[in-house]
């Protein structure tokens, strides 16, 4: 029945491999081999995956290796399906604001020590192009800091990219307008914590 629904056999296995193995990169004649299908069928179903953007693709010593893009548009549904695994969406209670942004990653957030700002975009923010999710301000404890986003990847079902700034570093970057910072703030997110109100008017872009 599934294979009628999406197509094919060979594409079916694929998206079990790699909805199965995130993080993990494999070359053709491995894939050929994991799921035991043809090399032609497996390179033409490669092919449509990387196309929609399902899959990414990377060259390292002379081979061609693929791997699940988990920041594609469908991942979670995806994994759900084809892996097996409930994406959650935190406690019950939990809501989004219009943007798409979680309560519950907000709460989280909010629990690490010393933070003064936080900014949300990427996967998390609805419409965001950015490659950047979190930006943490804020002269942080690591431990914490990674609990934090382990507990959201968790609630997300995938890897994120996050960046750490100190208070200070941050504020020079952001008054000399620093690429890495204005392209973030020009895209879609969401302020979703600002204790001293640096950022005041740009909750959304």
């Amino acid at each position: 029945m599934i294979d009628k629904l999406f197509g094919s056999k060979t594409r079916v296995k694929l998206l079990h491999l790699f909805m199965s193995h995130p993080g993990q990169s494999f070359y053709v004649r491995e894939i050929t081999r994991l799921i035991d299908e043809q090399i032609n069928s497996v390179r033409r179903e490669l092919s449509n995956m990387l196309e929609v953007g399902v899959i990414t693709s990377d060259n390292a010593d002379n081979k061609l290796y693929y791997q699940v893009n988990q920041r594609y548009e469908f991942y979670t549904a995806l994994r759900a399906i084809f892996a097996g695994e409930t994406i959650t969406a935190g406690p019950t209670s939990a809501t989004s604001s219009a943007d798409g942004v979680n309560d519950h990653h907000i709460t989280i957030i909010n629990e690490i020590p010393a933070l003064r700002l936080a900014v949300l975009s990427g996967v998390l923010v609805k419409g965001s192009l950015s490659p950047v999710d979190i930006v943490l301000v804020g002269n942080l404890p690591a431990t914490k800091v990674k609990n934090a986003i382990a507990m959201i990847e968790k609630i997300e079902g995938r890897e994120l990219n996050y960046t750490v700034l100190p208070y200070d570093e941050f504020y020079y970057r952001l008054s000399v307008r620093d690429k890495f910072i204005t392209e973030i703030l020009s895209d879609k997110h969401s302020v979703a914590i600002d204790k001293d109100n640096i950022l005041s008017g740009s909750n959304s872009q």
